[in-house]
């Protein structure tokens, strides 16, 4: 069964967005500034999770202002603005720029998907500018949202590669080959710690000392589940739970592993992925969603996945333990175009002066 939002929590979901909407329209009466002047339309920022992060970054190079502001930033996980109030900003002449990330499918919500589709349609079709995290997010917004007229490019997510480099030990250590899967995994997402450990199982079968750091926010049932497979399997001893960090922790996680597994279904632009990346660390991968567009076919191993919208898959067992082995044969080669696809591709100079060049370019239209 995919995510669902509570009852509780869809409750407290209406009444910020009715909040954020009526702020909205109060500000319009607001002397505007001359200078940029952003405002993220109610998304938070934070230190877990990829939209957290994301606006934190943001705010580091654009801060955010609630009152006067010039130009609104909304992110398509983060819908706070109703109809309305995008109607009085577009009114008013205030540019709206849109980050879109994945939408809304039965495949991995349990909600009323199309309902969440249709909140999330608003802000990105009344857009000046689209953000595409993803060549697939592109494809999925046509899709669920419907065919858009208006710009966009596709910006992938960043990473500050100075932060995020390889360990100076570079080979593996005496303590096996050391495998690592980080983020934050629901009930419904426990398949990725299943499809794993299963194909950790058949990477030790077959001779390669291997070893699983799972690291990040776990929730109580999925971890349980994991635990126990890993018994049953016989592999308890070469799995390791870490628990949640944040991005001051981020980097050293990285570099205490040798390469990094990713078998998220759909996945339409996982930081993680790029973050591995940035440290050199080749990506065992499901072939499907966006992160195939992030690896390539340098920088790591892609397992054979099905792009279906209504049920999630994960690469089989054997797929995983045979792709473990590849990667850890052809490690260096790897690990190599890993941090130079990170490098040329993801650094997040390059995302901030994109950000920086349309945000001036759509004020300077008005």
């Amino acid at each position: 069964m995919g995510f669902k939002d509570t009852a509780a929590r869809a409750i407290l979901r209406r009444g910020y967005v009715a909040f954020c909407g009526a702020a909205a329209a109060a500000n319009l009466v607001a002397p505007r500034r001359n200078e940029l002047a952003v405002y993220y339309g109610g998304a938070r920022s934070g230190d877990v999770g990829g939209p957290l992060v994301k606006v934190r970054r943001l705010r580091e190079y654009f801060p955010e202002v609630r009152w006067g502001y010039n130009l609104v930033y909304v992110l398509s996980n983060a819908p706070y603005l109703p109809a309305p109030a995008l109607r009085l900003l577009k009114r008013r002449g205030i540019p709206i720029v849109h980050n879109q990330n994945g939408v809304f499918y039965k495949a991995w919500y349990a909600g009323d998907w199309q309902a969440q589709n249709r909140q999330m349609a608003q802000p990105y079709h009344a857009a000046d500018w689209v953000f595409y995290q993803s060549e697939f997010c592109r494809r999925a917004a046509d899709l669920f949202l419907g065919p858009r007229e208006g710009a966009g490019e596709i910006l992938y997510n960043a990473v500050d590669t100075g932060r995020f480099s390889p360990s100076p030990g570079g080979a593996p250590g005496s303590d096996g080959y050391r495998f690592l899967v980080t983020g934050k995994i629901g009930n419904h997402l426990y398949y990725r710690l299943e499809s794993t450990i299963a194909g950790l199982r058949v990477a030790r079968a077959r001779g390669l000392d291997a070893r699983l750091t799972i690291a990040g926010w776990i929730e109580l049932e999925a971890r349980g589940r994991a635990e126990a497979l890993a018994a049953s399997l016989g592999v308890a001893d070469s799995v390791t739970f870490t628990g949640p960090y944040g991005q001051q922790q981020a980097p050293d996680i990285y570099r205490a592993a040798d390469a990094y597994v990713m078998t998220k279904h759909n996945d339409p632009c996982p930081n993680t992925v790029i973050e591995a990346l940035a440290s050199g660390l080749p990506v065992l991968y499901s072939d499907s969603g966006g992160t195939p567009e992030l690896v390539g076919t340098s920088a790591g191993v892609a397992l054979p996945c099905a792009e279906d919208w209504e049920v999630p898959h994960a690469p089989d067992a054997q797929a995983v333990g045979e792709g473990m082995l590849r990667i850890a044969e052809g490690r260096a080669g790897f690990a190599a175009a890993a941090r130079r696809r990170a490098v040329e591709k993801f650094d997040i100079a390059h995302w901030i002066a994109r950000h920086r060049e349309v945000f001036h370019q759509l004020q300077a239209a008005r």
